[in-house]
């Protein structure tokens, strides 16, 4: 059966931009640019993703489109015979599944704030009610499952309709709208009386916090956030590599969804910042930040009951371009491995992602008293460690030896793959630096995500 291919270029474009935004763009990127000193820091973070980001990037596309398979069976189609590299397509699905599995439930409490904030039901709150309101929503084990089955069931649907008709047509829509959004939320915020302060914060460089902070810590949250902001090294974006023709070149494709990443990562920061200095509160990170910092911040604004939904919806699709095109690469691993129809892919993993997605949804409550990293850890932060500080950077390694060592695809299939079509060019003369500089780059991160998090 011949692959089904994407529509047009803006439509792969969009979804893998998609599928790169997500709520790492909002919750975490301000705040640490903020922290490590504003434009200062957003310089070394745009350095990474070019030196660090777009290599390992184009290299996830090259295979997808080189096999035209999933992570499921593209190793198989292009290493070398009796070679073991497709071993890790177990790594690369686990990722995906793991991912959805407290990705789910993120987006479900961005749909219910979305219809809370429509109802106003927030209206009159102190900051106290807000802070109370979480709690009470992640006590309610119902209630967050009936949310995250209603993301799962909506995601899943979209699917179901084909890549073109469903995929490709609903992440257009929800990516237009969702910078749209961005765009308009933008210029309320910086128009904010007193937000001139936020964007001083946020914008200006301030080198004496990056010496402050340290230099060395600063271009390791720089390198962190760069590399994390992509979600390489599961095969998220291999997938739609296998999607598209060879009209193009690969490096030239990448360079246009790293935009579209940084620019959202960009705008969300100019949504918070001013908006938080204008009302005096503290630009936290995490999701303390949108489900109570922001809502107690559309309480003070005039119009804040429109202004707060926009931004909740905002936040929806952000969170929901993510979960399908990760549910895409689940449903095309199931037809690669076992030659199944797409809609028993569907309905058979719709109903292992709402089976596996409820340890998280339990883990807040009934759960709780399992805390895998110390008081206040939850099975969410657990899923989020294993994906983000292992997975990720140990996938794009494989990605990043398979397409550069002699046992595996090789520097020259990569190259001619990455290359085929028109457009801007992978430089062969960096094939140095990719063999030996960037792997350190990467395990630097690897050990580094350790050791912040257990010393």
């Amino acid at each position: 059966m011949e692959r089904e291919k994407f529509s047009s270029r803006i439509g792969f474009i969009l979804i893998s931009a998609g599928c790169a935004i997500g709520l790492g763009n909002v919750w975490r990127f301000p705040y640490i640019t903020g922290e490590y000193g504003g434009a200062a820091f957003v310089l070394i973070y745009l350095c990474f993703l070019v030196i660090m980001g777009l290599p390992i990037m184009v290299m996830e596309f090259a295979v997808g489109r080189g096999s035209q398979k999933s992570a499921a069976l593209s190793f198989d189609v292009l290493e070398p015979k009796g070679t073991k590299w497709h071993w890790y397509k177990w790594g690369a699905m686990a990722g995906n599944y793991l991912l959805m599995m407290f990705y789910t439930t993120i987006g479900g409490w961005l749909l219910l704030y979305f219809f809370k904030m429509l109802l106003g039901q927030f209206e009159g709150l102190d900051s106290a009610g807000v802070e109370l309101a979480f709690s009470d929503l992640t006590r309610n084990p119902g209630l967050m499952t009936v949310c995250m089955a209603v993301v799962v069931v909506m995601c899943f649907a979209v699917c179901s309709r084909g890549l073109q008709k469903g995929v490709e047509l609903i992440n257009k829509i929800m990516m237009v709208c969702l910078l749209f959004l961005m765009i308009i939320m933008s210029i309320r915020s910086i128009t904010l009386e007193g937000g001139e302060a936020g964007l001083r914060f946020y914008l200006m460089p301030d080198f004496g916090k990056l010496v402050e902070a340290g230099i060395g810590e600063v271009i390791y949250a720089a390198m962190g956030q760069a590399f994390f902001t992509l979600s390489l090294g599961i095969g998220a974006l291999a997938i739609f590599g296998s999607y598209i023709g060879r009209e193009r070149s690969l490096m030239g494709e990448a360079v246009n969804v790293t935009i579209l990443d940084t620019c959202v990562a960009l705008m969300a920061g100019l949504i918070i910042f001013p908006a938080c200095f204008a009302y005096g509160v503290s630009a936290d990170s995490g999701p303390s930040l949108l489900f109570i910092t922001l809502p107690n911040v559309f309480n003070e604004m005039a119009g804040g009951r429109i202004w707060g939904s926009l931004f909740f919806l905002f936040m929806s699709f952000a969170a929901f371009t993510t979960i399908i095109a990760v549910f895409e690469n689940i449903i095309s691993f199931a037809i690669d491995l076992t030659g199944c129809g797409r809609k028993k892919a569907v309905l058979v993993n719709l109903v292992v992602i709402i089976v596996l997605s409820m340890p998280c949804v339990l883990g807040f409550n009934i759960l709780s008293g399992f805390a895998p990293f110390g008081e206040g850890s939850t099975i969410m932060d657990l899923e989020d460690f294993i994906v983000s500080n292992n997975l990720l950077p140990i996938g794009s390694l494989i990605y990043l030896f398979f397409c550069v060592a002699k046992c595996g695809w090789g520097f020259d299939n990569f190259i001619k793959e990455a290359n085929t079509g028109k457009g801007l060019k992978f430089p062969r003369p960096i094939r140095f630096y990719c063999k030996w500089i960037l792997p350190i780059i990467v395990a630097v991160i690897f050990i580094m995500g350790y050791k912040e998090k257990f010393f």
